[in-house]
């Protein structure tokens, strides 16, 4: 063999000894920019604070720590701070325990205690809970502090009783007094609530307990009644949600049918499509995208049933946590369940989902902060960067590349062009992308686009390359907190746009191009 053979088999031997991580595909991405195919709520992003006291447990494990309303210290800068990055929050307060609580205003209750274990004879093992006023109080004053909007869950099993002849089933009318003295109250001392939501989890099958749909129906229209009487203000009048639980057809669209006309401002549905926290299957699932596109239907259900029988109104997630009963501990804080949730927000915008409610801000292993740190978990950075970059009209963005490369187009938020989110499933795959301008398919169809200005890239990957890791990196850098608690500033780099965009194995990418003309967006 001669010294050129020697230097060309050594080429050979090298070029199929290189990682299958260097494995690279070619994927051309049309964006149609004519016309926009939805439309979010500016505040898309929304996180729930729940009621779950430390004594919530699962699979022997406790997670929840002191994240409940009752026990949460209010006072914590990095939470103050995580809070007022979104510049506003929306934030949900809520959760199963919220049919079981009363609130000490009007009638006063003498003994007003926080919820309890009990083994039996109460909804989820806890006895009933007391909000009094101080709390209420001190809870407004954050909320006014840091600017959240807020969505409040009410108890909708007041004045009902257990059915002596169905499991699981309330009868009987909801009894809206221990609400009105709260709106009063809270309409005394100036607080603000952007919308009420009326049970948690009450529809179709229940959850613990039921409600049939006819008398929801009905319930939702006192409850709407209520609000029209004391916020008589109509641009400051509060909105109006229901029901907050697990879509079954039938019960829904007997649900809104019941409801009737410009009752219901947002339909809330809840998706945990995850399964149970201790799944083994849980690391596999959130990196297969034919597992996580099971969810679509449901989600194109409920807009369906919203634009048929309520379309004044429109279709929320009002809570979702991925793994139910409390997540998984060794994914669901972690930066693999970032390949879930973003993939959510993506598939749930295109379906005309006007908000997306994640469980939870803090507690339990799929909160956005870490129980006991207050420390940003890795989907916090992930969802901040979706309110930063992401506007409210979502484009059609389509590709004929691997499953695993999921991508999502809006047009950008509060400045021109587009943005878009790539979400890489595989480990071993690099997608190259070049993005076609589609405006007018009979006219110019499929027409590359490499744009003059420079384009913001937001790379998010693992340390380590580790996706169980609890620390993101942006463009190779950790996301840490400031010596004074701050949230770091989540800056892109300027790439030249003419280049194509590259998405590396396991990794979450915005991508911002400010000159890409798409009329929607003018």
């Amino acid at each position: 063999m001669d010294f050129r053979g020697v230097i060309f088999g050594i080429i050979f031997l090298s070029w199929f000894s290189l990682p299958l991580s260097l494995a690279a595909d070619n994927v051309e991405v049309v964006i149609e920019g004519a016309t926009s195919i939805a439309k979010t709520d500016d505040n898309f992003v929304c996180v729930t604070i729940d009621w779950w006291p430390p004594e919530k447990c699962d699979y022997n494990q406790c997670p929840w720590g002191k994240s409940g309303l009752f026990h949460l210290d209010l006072k914590n800068k990095i939470m103050e701070n995580a809070i007022k990055a979104f510049n506003p929050l929306r934030i949900r307060i809520g959760g199963s325990l919220q049919d079981q609580l009363v609130y000490n205003v009007g009638n006063k209750i003498k003994r007003c205690h926080h919820f309890k274990k009990k083994e039996k004879g109460f909804l989820f093992g806890f006895s009933k809970g007391c909000l009094d006023m101080k709390r209420w109080d001190q809870l407004n004053e954050f909320f006014n502090r840091t600017g959240a909007k807020i969505t409040f869950s009410l108890n909708a099993l007041i004045g009902r009783k257990k059915s002596k002849t169905e499991k699981d089933l309330w009868v009987g009318d909801w009894n809206p007094q221990n609400t009105r003295d709260l709106m009063k109250y809270s309409i005394s001392k100036g607080y603000k609530i952007d919308s009420y939501e009326l049970g948690n989890e009450l529809c179709g099958s229940g959850v613990s307990a039921r409600v049939e749909a006819k008398q929801y129906g009905k319930d939702v229209v006192v409850l709407k009644n209520l609000v029209k009487e004391l916020y008589p203000n109509v641009s400051t009048q509060p909105k109006v949600l229901g029901p907050g639980g697990f879509y079954e057809e039938e019960w829904f669209n007997t649900f809104l049918k019941a409801t009737g006309p410009d009752v219901l401002d947002g339909v809330t549905h809840h998706i945990y499509n995850l399964g149970p926290g201790d799944s083994p299957d849980l690391i596999k699932n959130v990196q297969d995208p034919f597992y996580l596109s099971r969810i679509a239907q449901t989600f194109k259900d409920v807009s369906n049933a919203v634009d048929k029988l309520a379309p004044w109104s429109g279709a929320w997630i009002g809570e979702s946590g991925g793994a139910y009963n409390s997540g998984g501990k060794d994914v669901s804080r972690t930066f693999a369940d970032g390949f879930w949730f973003f993939d959510q927000l993506g598939m749930t915008s295109i379906y005309n989902h006007k908000v997306y409610c994640r469980q939870a801000l803090i507690g339990g292993n799929y909160a956005l902060l870490n129980t006991t740190t207050f420390i940003p978990n890795p989907d916090y950075y992930g969802a901040l960067l979706w309110n930063q970059v992401m506007g409210s009209k979502v484009l059609s963005a389509t590709h004929n590349g691997s499953p695993y490369l999921r991508v999502y187009s809006h047009c950008a938020k509060k400045k021109p062009g587009i943005s878009l989110i790539f979400i890489n499933l595989s480990k071993n795959n690099t997608f190259v992308i070049k993005l076609s301008h589609d405006q007018n398919l009979h006219v110019r169809p499929n027409v590359r686009f490499e744009g003059g200005d420079k384009r913001e890239e937001y790379h998010l990957t693992p340390k380590n390359g580790n996706i169980q890791s609890d620390v993101v990196l942006l463009n190779g850098t950790p996301l840490v907190l400031s010596d004074s608690l701050n949230i770091p500033q989540l800056n892109p780099k300027l790439v030249d746009a003419s280049t194509p965009i590259t998405i590396a194995p396991h990794s979450i990418v915005y991508v911002t191009i400010k000159d890409f003309n798409a009329p929607a967006c003018a």
